[in-house]
């Protein structure tokens, strides 16, 4: 019986569909692993091979917890908000949510067809009104909180508001964006209702601000800093401003601390937690306050942030961010003034930043600590990355090379402040010290002085929260005289109206055109917005979230998806709990990862979850490298030439890579000009400049990427060759974590193992398996494959698991064993990796019920200890040394181990060996003369 892998895989994958194989309960009295792969988008081009290979790890992984006891939760849903769909809505005229809809129809199929064991019965999208609802109420639970220092915990907005009314905020150590003001009751009790709401704004987790934000004008949105890639926009490649806006902000640096801390609670790869570290940002240093030298009203200080104290005497300028709140004040009285308000209003291109050296003095200047009067000019300026909490920064140009380029360009003093023992010979203060008691006594003098603090400091921002776009959940907020107003809790989901024109124009919201989007606070419903009064009828928020709203909780929601009620029952939470293995790519380990784990530990402090951590396991798969196709054309002309010429004939021009489809690419990397132009229409005029009469493409190894045009889609490979074979041999392209290339020429070889693992079953294509007993032999080599195989899958060595069962086949083979207990246990430990086929034979063996009903294999000591024979080595017939052996080695591997070894060389010497005798399992005798 030949191995008909069409029929098979299409057989069982009914099976388990119609019998529900994969859907999970809750069971108390079973073990619980919860799996989950990092929330995937559904774009139009469906699943390539390299998306596959997170997903089949995954569910390997899972198949064989299953197979050990547990009960998997293993579910699957799409992050279907954002920009992708917008964008493809824009171009075509059709709604998002159609799309979305057709695009993961496509996934599911393509997942299924793949033998994935997901829970789909659990299956959600951020975009569904159901989901986002509790988006929306987190969001209202985060606008109502505040982060108390003290007990680093996030605590209702009403607890600060009763605080207070009692005590003013004298007793409050609260995260906000300014510590300065200073109230007692009195004062407060005092205020209007808006001064409250505005004071209020300073301390709640979720608050507007004006700042400086990555603009997209093409994208027609605010991008976070994770958004982008060499200052253009991580999705199309658009230019990126820095531009002044009114955003919402989520006060994730609040979280800072215990973010850094309790990456230790995460079982991840070195290089996560280095990325994870390094985008929070932790330094200690000291908070400097210098004066300034043309005091403004009540400004009439600086703070700054230096981990180098010590450097102090370099400081020969100061910066500040354009979104310091000194920024359009600093200048009032100089002739500067004008000049820094432009300034201010331009926006810059982050890739133009990145290179040109900009910024505008302020004419004004701040005192040196140390140096009687001497001034330090104080500049506004784009160029540097500032201190996010105090909004500006030192120049020592001296020490810092991006300090040095601008203190080049503005005539700045630049000093050495490398040779310390200069520095300390030249200050009376620290004259005869070393660098570590200089850097001491400055500290201590700063402090007595009252110039300076202790402080910790954090290079994460808080997160921007505001999308001027369509395709995103609806922020729940309305305003009342400017006042950011909740809407009811009751009344969510508030849900996005459908609308025709998805394109935002002018930086505004396409929500900004919708009709009817206004709240009536007496009836509390979505109104007119020609109802509009400001007494009951008030303008809704129209910014949308984020993406990263909804995929940051997502994993909770899984484990309660159908609950009307709450968005996560406490009973199912405190089962399930946290995620044991969170699959994904590499690419999430800093802005996703973070958001989710503040997230997690937001709703934590509220007491709506029960652990600190999201995610206890994170496993990062590697990328699947592909061979693209690169051509050249001449900037500026509608000219191509073939790629060898670029350095022979051509250097002298300036060329733009274009990337083509892999179809497109004859052998020998060959352009098929003709295909080329049919699929290219606006290049069908061009010239095509050859050499040797072809013209070639330059291939370059890198990730696949549908940008790239050098994806490979898994339907054609799975069609060719069957799941199973695919799923091994993506498994046995090297380990999970490394990138690797893709080369389909070396997947006849997983082709000719599974055909040869199915052989074992069949004699004559009649499936025949014996009840005799197995030898010795064959238990020893089945019981060491399932001991190895168990501790290769811990630490997710998939590739060499493949070679064990490989390995395990061929012994099988070379012995001709077809026995039931050693074929039966040889079919459970391959079930992980290839379903389809140990389904069909665990049915041929006679199961009633699925392999994944049975537990795995577990192998018995006893077959595992080696026993070993002690020869003794004489030469000549005299003793001279003894030595251990494997009662299962071969002789050749016995005589070659004792003539190569040390001894053996050292008593033969220039002798000659006339023979060599080995009696079995009793003496070796070596004859010379």
């Amino acid at each position: 019986m030949e191995y008909n892998f069409r029929k098979i895989e299409k057989r069982w994958q009914t099976y388990w569909k119609k019998n529900k194989i994969f859907h999970t309960k809750e069971n108390e009295k079973i073990k619980k692993y919860y799996i989950l792969n990092m929330f995937p988008y559904p774009s139009g081009t469906g699943l390539h091979v390299g998306h596959c290979l997170g997903y089949i790890a995954s569910d390997i992984y899972a198949r064989y917890k299953r197979a050990k006891g547990y009960n998997i939760l293993n579910p699957i849903g799409f992050d279907s908000f954002g920009l992708p769909a917008e964008q493809y809505a824009i171009q075509t005229g059709k709604h998002p949510e159609k799309t979305i809809q057709e695009n993961s129809r496509r996934y599911k199929k393509q997942m299924d067809k793949i033998g994935l064991s997901f829970d789909w019965n659990r299956k959600l999208y951020t975009s569904d009104p159901n989901y986002y609802r509790w988006t929306q109420w987190m969001f209202i639970q985060i606008f109502n909180s505040w982060y108390d220092k003290n007990s680093e915990r996030a605590k209702p907005i009403n607890f600060l508001i009763e605080e207070f009314n009692r005590n003013g905020n004298d007793f409050i150590d609260a995260s906000t964006i300014s510590n300065n003001y200073k109230f007692n009751s009195k004062t407060w009790k005092k205020l209007n209702s808006y001064e409250k709401e505005s004071i209020l704004l300073d301390y709640r987790l979720a608050f507007l601000c004006q700042n400086t934000v990555n603009w997209c004008p093409y994208l027609g949105t605010v991008l976070a800093n994770d958004e982008i890639r060499n200052g253009k926009s991580e999705r199309g490649g658009y230019p990126v401003y820095k531009k002044k806006m009114l955003q919402w902000h989520i006060r994730i640096s609040a979280y800072a601390e215990r973010l850094i801390r309790e990456l230790s609670k995460i079982d991840c790869s070195q290089s996560l937690k280095r990325l994870q570290s390094n985008w929070i940002g932790k330094s200690k240093g000291i908070s400097l306050v210098l004066k300034i030298l043309h005091p403004i009203g009540e400004f009439n200080q600086i703070e700054l942030f230096t981990s180098h104290p010590e450097m102090i005497f370099g400081i020969t300028f100061i910066i500040l961010s354009t979104d310091h709140p000194l920024a359009d004040k600093i200048s009032t009285f100089s002739l500067y003034h004008k000049n820094v308000l432009t300034y201010l209003t331009k926006e810059f291109s982050i890739d133009e930043n990145m290179k040109n050296i900009s910024g505008i003095f302020t004419g004004n200047y701040v005192l040196h600590p140390f140096i009687r009067n001497k001034k330090i000019p104080i500049y506004i300026s784009n160029f540097f990355t500032i201190n996010d909490q105090t909004k500006s920064m030192i120049g020592i140009p001296g020490h810092d090379e991006k300090s040095k380029k601008f203190a080049t360009k503005f005539g700045i003093e630049i000093i050495n402040v490398l040779d310390f023992n200069e520095i300390c010979i030249n200050s009376n203060f620290l004259n005869g010290l070393n660098r570590k008691q200089a850097k001491e006594k400055i500290i201590k003098i700063l402090i007595n002085n009252k110039i300076g603090k202790l402080k910790i400091s954090y290079k994460i921002h808080d997160a921007i929260f505001s999308r001027q776009r369509y395709w995103g959940e609806p922020i729940p907020i309305f305003f009342k005289k400017k006042i950011p107003k909740i809407i009811p809790l009751d009344k969510l989901p508030i849900i996005l109206p459908k609308i025709k024109n998805f394109d935002p124009e002018n930086g505004k919201s396409p929500l900004e055109r919708v009709k009817n989007w206004a709240w009536n606070e007496k009836n509390m419903k979505i109104v007119s917005n020609t109802l509009i009064d400001h007494k009951h009828v008030f303008p809704i928020e129209t910014s949308t979230m984020p993406s990263w709203a909804g995929s940051s909780w997502y994993f909770l929601r899984y484990m309660d998806v159908h609950n009307n009620q709450f968005f996560v029952d406490k009973k199912k939470e405190n089962y399930w709990r946290n995620v044991d293995l969170y699959v994904g790519g590499s690419e999430h380990s800093t802005g996703h990862l973070i958001y989710a784990r503040f997230w997690h530990k937001f709703l934590l402090d509220r007491g709506w979850v029960t652990t600190e951590e999201p995610f206890k396991r994170i496993l990062n798969q590697g990328m699947i490298l592909s061979y693209s196709a690169i051509i050249l054309k001449v900037i500026g002309e509608n000219t191509f030439i073939s790629y060898g010429l670029k350095e022979k004939k051509h250097a002298y021009l300036s060329f733009q890579e274009i990337y083509v489809d892999l179809s497109l690419i004859k052998k020998n990397d060959e352009l098929d000009i003709h295909k080329f132009k049919k699929c290219r229409p606006e290049f069908y005029a061009s010239v095509f400049i050859f050499e040797r009469g072809v013209f070639l493409c330059k291939r370059k190894l890198e990730k696949m990427s549908k940008s790239k045009y050098n994806i490979v889609n898994p339907d054609n490979i799975y069609e060719k060759y069957g799941s199973d074979i695919f799923r091994i041999y993506e498994m046995f392209l090297g380990p999970i974590h490394q990138s690797k290339p893709w080369d389909e020429k070396k997947i006849n070889g997983i082709k000719n193992f599974i055909n040869k693992f199915w052989r074992l079953f069949h004699k004559n294509k009649n499936f025949k398996v014996s009840e005799m007993n197995p030898s010795l032999q064959e238990f020893q080599i089945l019981h060491r494959t399932i001991k190895n195989i168990q501790n290769k899958m811990e630490s997710f060595s998939y590739n060499t698991s493949i070679s064990l069962l490989m390995i395990i086949t061929n012994q099988l083979t070379a012995l001709k064993c077809n026995k039931r207990k050693i074929l039966e246990p040889l079919v459970q430990l391959i079930a992980p990796f290839a379903p389809h086929i140990s389904e069909e034979l665990w049915f041929k063996l006679g199961k009633n019920k699925s392999i994944m009903f049975y537990n795995m294999p577990v192998f018995d000591q006893k077959y595992i200890v080696k026993k070993e024979i002690t020869y003794p080595i004489m030469f000549n017939g005299k003793l001279k040394f003894l030595e251990k052996f494997d009662s299962n080695i071969s002789k050749e591997k016995i005589k070659n181990k004792i003539l190569n070894h040390p001894k053996t060389k050292f008593l033969l010497k220039k002798k000659i060996l006339t023979k060599f005798i080995l009696i079995p399992k009793k003496i070796i005798n070596i004859l010379f003369k």
